[in-house]
C-alpha cells in the first residue's frame, strides 16, 4: 500500500518514528522507552498515521500489539527510509565536523612514496578531508627555491606542503622527510639477455638514462659522477636520453628503455612488485632533501598537526626498515 493520500501530503516524520519502533518492539512502551517519550505519546502519533493513512496499523490485543497485513506491508519500506535518512543526517554531520587538510607535493613523491601509505592515515584519521595535489613546482628548479606557497589552493584550508629542495624557506617550519640518495634502476630484464647487468662495467652496452627534474647540475649526481664512483672511467656518462620528470625517467626504466639514477626511498613498491630492480648498491648522495614545509601562521591547527606526525613517523619507520 502506498503511504501518502492523494492529496500527496507526507506522513509525519515523528509518526514514521513512532510506527517504525512500536512494530519493531511489539510494545508501545517499549518504543517509548527508545524514543523517550511516554507510551501515549507513541500510542498517539501512531494513531496519528492510521488517520493519515486510512487504515489501522497494529491490532490492540489485551497485552500485546500485532501488525496488521498493511502495516506488514509497509514497515519493510518506512525502516528503509528511515535508514537512510540517519544515514544522510549522519553523513552531513561528518561533513560539518570534517576538518580539511590540503597536502600538495612533487608528482614523483605523491605517486611513489605517499600514496602506497596514505590509506593508513585515512583510516587513522577519517575526521580529516585531505585534498591532495601534486605540483612540479614543489621542486626547487636551482640553487634558489621557488615559491613556498600553492596559489591555486584555498586559503581557509590549512596547507601541508613536500618540498624537494634545499631547506630554505622562510616563515615555515621545515621538517626533514629524508635526503635524495640515488642509486642505479632499471627493469629486472636487463639482468638478463645478451648483455646481463652484473657489473658496472657492463652499463657499456646499456642506454643510460637521466633525470633531468633538478636543474641545478650540482644539487643532483651524474651519470659521470656515479660511473667515477663504481671505478669506470671509459664510459661516456653524458649519452642517453633525457626527461625533465623523474617519473618519466623512472617509468622508461621500468619500460625496459636502460638505467637511470632514482632517489632509492622512492624505489620500495616498484621494487616489491619487480618492476624494478636496484643492479649495483653503490649510492650516490645528492644536494636535494624532501622536507615537509608548514607555514609558522598555521602552527597549533590540528590537521596540519596531525599530519605532520604522521609523515615524520612514516619516514622514520622507512628509514629505520
Amino acid at each position: 500500500m502506498a503511504i501518502t493520500r492523494l492529496d500527496g501530503r507526507a506522513p509525519p516524520l515523528n509518526a514514521l518514528r513512532a510506527f517504525e519502533a512500536a512494530a519493531r518492539h511489539l510494545s508501545f512502551k517499549k518504543a517509548a522507552a527508545e524514543l523517550s517519550v511516554t507510551p501515549g505519546a507513541v500510542s498517539h502519533q501512531v494513531k496519528l498515521l492510521e488517520e493519515h493513512l486510512g487504515t489501522p496499523l497494529f491490532r490492540r490485543l489485551t497485552r500485546a500489539l500485532e501488525l496488521t497485513p498493511e502495516a506488514e506491508a509497509m514497515l519493510p519500506k518506512v525502516r528503509e527510509g528511515m535508514e537512510a535518512l540517519f544515514a544522510a543526517v549522519q553523513r552531513g554531520r561528518a561533513r560539518h565536523e570534517a576538518r580539511p587538510l590540503t597536502v600538495v607535493s612533487p608528482p614523483n613523491f605523491a605517486a611513489r612514496w605517499l600514496m602506497p601509505r596514505l590509506g593508513r592515515f585515512a583510516a587513522a584519521h577519517p575526521e580529516i578531508e585531505l585534498h591532495l595535489a601534486s605540483r612540479q613546482a614543489m621542486v626547487d628548479t636551482g640553487a634558489a627555491p621557488g615559491p613556498v606557497a600553492p596559489h591555486a589552493e584555498s586559503a581557509q584550508t590549512p596547507v601541508a606542503m613536500v618540498r624537494f629542495g634545499s631547506g630554505h624557506y622562510p616563515g615555515n617550519r621545515v621538517d626533514e622527510v629524508f635526503s635524495a640518495v640515488y642509486v642505479p634502476v632499471c627493469s629486472p630484464r636487463l639482468l638478463r639477455g645478451e648483455h646481463p647487468l652484473r657489473s658496472p662495467d657492463d652499463l657499456r652496452h646499456h642506454t643510460l638514462l637521466h633525470d633531468d627534474t633538478v636543474s641545478e647540475e650540482s644539487s643532483r649526481p651524474k651519470w659521470t659522477d656515479w660511473l667515477r664512483s663504481a671505478g669506470v672511467h671509459d664510459i661516456d656518462g653524458t649519452r642517453g636520453p633525457h626527461f625533465s620528470d623523474a617519473a618519466l625517467a623512472l617509468d622508461a626504466a621500468i619500460e625496459g628503455m636502460g638505467v637511470t639514477l632514482a632517489i632509492k626511498s622512492l624505489l620500495d613498491a616498484e621494487v616489491r612488485a619487480k618492476r624494478l630492480v636496484v643492479p649495483f648498491e653503490l649510492a650516490a648522495p645528492g644536494g636535494f632533501s624532501y622536507y615537509l614545509v608548514t607555514p609558522e601562521a598555521a602552527a597549533g591547527d590540528a590537521a596540519l598537526e596531525t599530519f605532520r606526525g604522521w609523515l615524520l613517523s612514516e619516514s622514520a619507520g622507512a628509514r629505520a626498515s
